[in-house]
């Protein structure tokens, strides 16, 4: 099994190209454009080409979003799928080859009951990609991440970080901190923390405590203006932000203590 420890610098990334100039400016005015019931979402710049391309599809059985992610700017256009769903495994791969896209990373916040993944039916229709889940899933994955690591698409990374609590083994993907990586920043929360709603505690090693410290040390710690993507959505809402949460999210917005007699 290959460890991302080995990568988390990202230099040893197949397809770094540490001689690119693309990327986001700080001071560059990012437009974000909702379109389409698959929930698709472009980040576009009024001063270059985006870098990051990024598609939100939805499963309506499970009302599970699949995330795609790739490196445009880079001459192999590498990608990856965050939580694909069995059911909708040929739609992605279709949308990947129409793109042109290169994918080498199917990829799951969390195993669960609800959430049906299509990671090896992917894996068995791509050859070449790597399946990644989190070390304290205790679940098969060629490659196994823990805090701190770093999962490099070209020239992009996804940060991972631990959110236990809704099972042991959630963790939230982010995308990278730099000049040279997207702005504002996207977090992938899993069923860690939902729009206006986190995921249940009461079974599967589930633990209210612990869902509220992960999302309170890990997510929220995170700039207020971060674009949250959470995996499933049961009416109709696509995205939402740090800030909104910590002001709006009825679960987790109260005291620790309060909180987790809510979420029990």
């Amino acid at each position: 099994m290959l460890n991302l420890r080995f990568i988390r610098p990202c230099l040893f990334s197949p397809f770094l190209n540490r001689s690119s100039s693309f990327g986001f400016s700080p001071k560059q005015t990012i437009n974000f454009v909702l379109r389409s019931q698959m929930g698709t979402l472009t980040t576009s710049s009024s001063q270059s080409s985006p870098k990051l391309f990024f598609r939100q599809l939805f499963e309506k059985e499970s009302s599970t979003y699949t995330y795609l992610l790739a490196d445009f700017s880079h001459p192999d256009k590498p990608a990856l799928l965050i939580d694909p769903v069995d059911s909708t495994v040929d739609r992605d791969l279709s949308l990947v080859k129409e793109l042109g896209l290169k994918l080498i990373y199917a990829m799951n916040t969390h195993v669960h009951a609800d959430h049906v993944t299509g990671t090896g039916l992917i894996k068995g229709k791509a050859p070449g990609l790597k399946s990644v889940i989190s070390k304290a899933s205790g679940s098969k994955a060629d490659v196994f991440v823990e805090p701190g690591d770093k999962i490099c698409f070209g020239n992009l990374f996804l940060e991972v970080r631990a959110t236990p609590g809704h099972t042991m083994g959630c963790v939230t993907y982010v995308t990278g901190y730099g000049p040279d990586q997207p702005q504002p920043r996207m977090a992938f929360t899993g069923d860690a923390l939902l729009i206006r709603g986190c995921g249940r505690t009461d079974f599967q090693g589930g633990s209210s405590q612990q869902l509220y410290k992960s999302v309170h040390s890990q997510i929220f710690t995170l700039p207020k203006e971060t674009l949250l993507y959470p995996a499933h959505d049961y009416k109709g809402l696509t995205v939402t932000t740090v800030g909104e949460e910590m002001l709006y999210n009825p679960r987790l917005t109260k005291d620790e203590i309060l909180t987790c007699h809510i979420l029990r």
